[in-house]
């Protein structure tokens, strides 16, 4: 489990490390709370930490975006040269059939980083494990909790 108050954006290099290396069996992250908490900022910090060199964003429109790990940046990790990461934003989604309509099971069971947010909306289509990963803001400090679930 994680536990770690961020209070500055310098420390968020550090903090998507600290997730990859502390769940480094875990490829499913699936990501909780409040609008403008700081969730695509993370993930873009767990991509760059991956090795993604895409231009990382919001999938609002389309649902998911699928980068490629170019190379392994921490060093620490043996990520596989053009191995895909999946990032969704399921923030318009309107049901679950629209889930269903994307194919969710080929990208949630494909072995692959999934990384998801707004999953409340998709909530009982989650893995049987996953790391939940919780970020709350009080007065412009973030509170980050992550822990596996499904054990």
């Amino acid at each position: 489990m994680i536990n770690v108050e961020i209070s500055d954006i310098g420390q968020l290099p550090e903090v998507a490390r600290n997730l990859l290396e502390t769940f480094s069996e875990e490829r499913f992250f699936a990501f909780f709370g409040k609008m403008g908490v700081g969730k695509t900022t993370l993930i873009k910090e767990l991509c760059a930490a991956l090795g993604v060199e895409d231009n990382v964003c919001s999938p609002t429109f389309a649902i998911v975006n699928e980068y490629k790990i170019v190379r392994d940046r921490s060093g620490a990790n043996d990520f596989i040269e053009g191995e895909p990461v999946y990032h969704f934003d399921f923030y318009r989604l309107k049901s679950l059939a629209e889930a269903y309509d994307i194919g969710y099971e080929e990208y949630f069971y494909s072995g692959y980083y999934c990384f998801t947010e707004w999953t409340e909306k998709i909530e009982e289509l989650l893995p049987e494990r996953y790391v939940r990963v919780e970020i709350e803001e009080h007065d412009g400090r973030r509170t980050l909790t992550a822990e596996v679930r499904g054990e």
